[in-house]
């Protein structure tokens, strides 16, 4: 088996275990989604209308729950050392972390998605609309986390400031993201170029994420 699949099971295998998995950020997800019904009211049309939004948000903060984990565990034992003296580059060794950190809390939540989308009374088209448009863009905020994930690694209280970092830099994905997803049920809204957007700010993302989050691993030991 390639070194860098055995790198991605292991990363997978390693934030299952560390409590950073699947299974917490889709609680934190719901827990979102459970809240927010509570602070707008029973209004069943104002739900369904702020539904994707909703969801988008839940996805985002519950990305963020985890990031503060990609490097720094490596840092504090050490094998972030040995995998920068491994035979591929840090930029690629950084590729294969955050693609296995998406697959493990990303993905849940585009597959989770949907179910959550029945509790805020969004309608089916809606909800398939806003489900595709998570599995586009949560990539996008795995890698441009990253950024803020090699920034902080050498501080004791990164995780604090890591949020701060990281959510400016999202913003062109919840606008995007959720104007696709609304797009989708308006016949008056352009779908098309707020989708393009999404998946070229992703695609961006999966270039610029991994070298601009090596370079700040490698700026923390100067």
């Amino acid at each position: 088996m390639s070194p860098l699949l055995i790198l991605f099971s292991f990363e997978a295998r390693l934030a299952i275990r560390s409590g950073g998995g699947a299974l917490m950020g889709i609680i934190f997800f719901l827990s979102i989604v459970t809240v927010i019904p509570f602070a707008v009211g029973p209004d069943l049309q104002l739900l369904a209308r702020i539904g994707p939004a909703v969801l988008w948000i839940g996805a985002l903060l519950a990305t963020l729950l985890g990031l503060e984990r990609l490097f720094k565990t490596d840092q504090e034992d050490g094998a972030l050392d040995l995998l920068r003296m491994s035979d591929h580059p840090l930029e690629v060794i950084v590729f294969v972390k955050c693609l296995a950190h998406w697959a493990v809390t990303g993905l849940p939540l585009v597959f989770a998605a949907p179910l959550f989308g029945l509790l805020l009374n969004m309608d089916a088209k809606t909800i398939m609309a806003t489900g595709g448009m998570l599995f586009i863009g949560t990539p996008a905020l795995t890698f441009l986390g990253a950024i803020g994930a090699g920034l902080t690694v050498g501080l004791r209280r990164g995780g604090l400031l890591l949020p701060i970092l990281i959510l400016p830099l999202t913003i062109p994905v919840i606008i995007f993201g959720v104007a696709a997803s609304y797009a989708v049920n308006d016949p008056l809204a352009a779908f098309k170029t707020p989708f393009i957007f999404l998946a070229a700010i992703s695609l961006f993302a999966l270039v610029i994420g991994p070298i601009a989050a090596a370079w700040a691993i490698r700026l923390s030991d100067d």
